[in-house]
């Protein structure tokens, strides 16, 4: 399986005329309607569907003959958004979704672990921009920016439905520069502004300390390239330090790479046990299993998640719980489902498809809806989940007192476990 087409997050299938729909949308832009109907090639579609490009067409040669201001004419970013348009019109908001050239060399940047701006998972939820998760150590989080500030505004623009893509472009850009946040925290209704200084960014997957009761906490933030050996050395190390337990930390985590999935479950789980089963539109159902060499298999675990835990965290949650391998404590998770496809286009965008869902190992349908924990817990209001550093710098009493319901409950939950 090509690593492309190893991007969770939630998407369907489309019928794939995008890289001959750009170019007729070119020559629409050069010479007006009839021209691009003359211009491209025949239509794959059934008749009907094929007659409704007429008005398309018919829109855009309006648009470039009568629009006031000629000068905002833009072709390629009439033919972005016309393709956006396409995708969007699916309803899976997101996640099947088209990315300009720029866009698409952020992603892959991100997956790979490095990237330059302020180092935070940002999303855009029903319109509104929101961090999802500072970078432990990054610009972001030595800025004061927490997990559920909603950002109104970038350098003075309001963002309020702007699209993930361009939420990415005004946020990041080259170290040294900075960004001027206005944000609301979750706790505070007033806004403040948040100015931040971009810089180079090591995305690292997996960070852990070790807690009082030599529980090792440890948190998986993305399923990036690096997310299989970064998890088995963080198990070895913990193991070194004396750890007897593991709370595993998904919130928050948005998903990432199929085959970094199946190596992070493979730590956990004896070979061969079922991680996903993938079915395709056809309805054709392929089971993932897990490989051999696991080096966490006996080391009892409960894991952690919340709404923000999406795709790839949410397989690996509902994988160990339903091995009997974890209890899985939190909130309900977001609910992507799909698998993305990659698809090059020529002017360096990408089209990334949903062309296949996952279903539980028990083969339940989690799209739309998400996975319920096997415990719900919530975190009170304006509380946010510790990160590792921070819940390692307390003592027990200062962790009872931390407001992270969560976390404390996966830990009494490994107590109640390790008793005769």
């Amino acid at each position: 399986m090509a690593t492309l087409r190893n991007i969770l997050r939630v998407q369907i299938p489309l019928w794939f005329v995008v890289p001959l729909f750009g170019l007729a949308l070119i020559a629409g832009a050069a010479g007006g309607y009839s021209g691009a109907m003359t211009f491209s090639s025949p239509c794959p579609l059934a008749r009907a569907e094929c007659a409704r490009f007429a008005n398309f067409w018919k829109a855009w040669d309006i648009i470039s003959r009568n629009y006031v201001d000629p000068k905002s004419i833009d072709a390629t970013k009439m033919t972005d958004g016309a393709i956006a348009g396409l995708v969007d019109s699916l309803g899976d908001t997101g996640h099947t979704r088209y990315l300009p050239p720029e866009a698409a060399k952020a992603e892959r940047e991100a997956l790979d672990g490095r990237f330059e701006g302020i180092g935070a998972y940002i999303d855009v939820r029903d319109g509104q921009p929101v961090i999802i998760q500072p970078i432990e150590g990054s610009p972001a989080e030595k800025a004061g920016l927490k997990p559920g500030d909603l950002i109104l505004k970038v350098d003075g623009k309001d963002v309020r439905g702007v699209t993930i893509d361009q939420l990415r472009t005004l946020v990041r850009g080259p170290r040294g520069t900075q960004v001027v946040l206005s944000i609301q925290h979750a706790a505070d209704a007033s806004a403040a502004e948040i100015t931040v200084t971009r810089d180079e960014i090591n995305v690292p997957a997996v960070s852990w300390r070790l807690l009082p009761g030599n529980v090792a906490l440890i948190r998986l933030s993305q399923f990036s390239e690096r997310a299989t050996d970064e998890m088995r050395k963080a198990v070895a190390d913990a193991r070194a330090k004396g750890a007897t337990s593991i709370v595993l930390d998904l919130r928050n985590n948005p998903g990432g790479l199929v085959n970094q999935l199946i190596g992070v479950a493979s730590e956990f789980l004896p070979k061969g046990t079922t991680v996903l089963i993938e079915q395709g539109r056809d309805g054709k159902q392929v089971p993932y299993t897990t490989q051999d060499g696991g080096t966490a298999l006996d080391l009892p675990m409960a894991v952690l998640v919340n709404n923000n835990s999406a795709s790839s965290a949410e397989i690996l949650a509902v994988a160990l719980s339903e091995a009997g391998r974890a209890r899985v404590i939190g909130v309900p998770t977001f609910g992507t489902a799909t698998v993305l496809r990659s698809f090059r286009l020529d002017n360096g965008g990408e089209l990334r498809v949903g062309t296949t869902q996952w279903l539980t190992p028990k083969g339940d349908l989690v799209r739309g809806k998400g996975i319920t924990p096997d415990e719900v817990v919530e975190l009170p209001v304006g509380k946010i989940p510790l990160s590792p550093s921070e819940a390692a710098a307390l003592d027990q009493a200062g962790l009872q007192a931390s407001g992270d319901t969560q976390l404390l409950r996966a830990i009494d939950s490994l107590k109640s476990a390790a008793k005769p």
